[in-house]
């Protein structure tokens, strides 16, 4: 099989030949038929994270090691089962198109008891921590991991892994008030197409988008948004609340700078709610007293669970969420897209096949 790894961080990924590896226990080989090009891979290629104050993450303190291959917005074809893979099955079977759920826990912590695995301290996640879809092919640990696409378009779906997923995961945080009033979504790349179409496939009032791309915001408004902000603008702020028809009561941060965050929370009325998903980088922003004067929430989203995957789709099946813009490419062409989108030339969403 052939698989694009990282080697050196911010180096060009590898192309390797080497044996389609066979699953064992539990495992599954998938034969990869589509892989979406996220923006956490881009922070995996350059190797860490901005924490702000000249500090940084670095993977290896995260337990993330090379050589990787990355790619856990994965689409594939059951083509084995290891030897006690089948008991497990719940009806899969060789030939059939699977999503891949990729953010896989432990299992036997709380938070994997508990059905987030998405919250594990000990993660296996695929294209994280374990080998992902920029290959040719790919284990799954387990059976469960893998939902029936049941006709789908698998480049279409992939996508629906991450980026979907962690949007739908965002937006029930909010709970029935996104059937009352609209959603400010900082953000209006792949994450935020996403999430301005989720939000319709979930009776949402509508979402205000911000970005500070014309092409991004732009592309906001094909998707259904009710307006779009450039957040570079002086007056961003006063844009957004006439936008919105008065404060914000929800807003999603999907960039997670500090210029981001700053409006997120200045935005806000008494007693909302920002959620920050975006890993960008630098420190918190905000002065700390207006925190409680705003009787503010600002809580983090990371991903989704495994049950979140399984209502997502469900939406997706039923055909209530809205495409979002995707390119196609070869598998070949991924290092030259994560140049694209450390440089914001990508709107929407990228899947390369093999």
């Amino acid at each position: 099989m052939k698989s694009y790894q990282v080697f050196d961080y911010g180096k060009p990924l590898k192309e390797v030949e080497q044996p389609t590896p066979q699953p064992q226990g539990t495992e599954v080989l998938i034969k990869m038929q589509a892989a979406g090009i996220c923006h956490s891979d881009l922070h995996i290629w350059e190797g860490g994270y901005d924490l702000g104050a000249g500090k940084r993450l670095e993977l290896k303190d995260r337990g993330i090691r090379l050589p990787l291959t990355m790619g856990h917005e994965n689409a594939g074809e059951i083509v084995a089962f290891g030897p006690e893979a089948e008991q497990h099955s719940d009806g899969r079977k060789i030939g059939e198109a699977c999503l891949v759920f990729p953010w896989i826990g432990c299992g036997s912590c709380a938070a994997c008891s508990e059905g987030t695995e998405n919250l594990c301290m000990a993660p296996r996640s695929l294209g994280v921590y374990n080998h992902g879809g920029y290959a040719d092919y790919m284990l799954v640990p387990h059976p469960r991991y893998l939902l029936p696409l049941g006709g789908l378009d698998p480049v279409a779906v992939a996508p629906y892994a991450c980026s979907g997923l962690t949007t739908y995961s965002a937006l029930k945080k909010f709970g029935e008030r996104i059937k009352r009033d609209p959603v400010l979504v900082i953000g209006a790349g792949g994450l935020g197409l996403m999430c301005i179409s989720i939000l319709k496939a979930m009776a949402g009032k509508g979402a205000v988008a911000v970005d500070i791309d014309p092409q991004k915001r732009a592309a906001a408004i094909a998707a259904g948004a009710l307006a779009a902000v450039d957040g570079a603008a002086p007056d961003a702020a006063e844009q957004v609340a006439k936008a919105m028809g008065g404060p914000a009561w929800m807003a999603v941060d999907l960039v997670g700078a500090p210029a981001t965050a700053s409006l997120g929370l200045n935005v806000l009325g008494k007693g909302g709610k920002l959620l920050i998903v975006g890993l960008f980088g630098g420190s918190a922003p905000w002065p700390l007293p207006m925190i409680p004067l705003k009787a503010a929430t600002i809580q983090g989203s990371y991903t989704g669970s495994l049950p979140e995957m399984k209502e997502l789709l469900d939406l997706v099946r039923a055909g209530k969420v809205p495409p979002i813009p995707i390119t196609r490419r070869q598998l070949s062409q991924a290092t030259d897209t994560l140049e694209d989108l450390r440089h914001g030339r990508l709107v929407g969403r990228v899947v390369v096949t093999p």
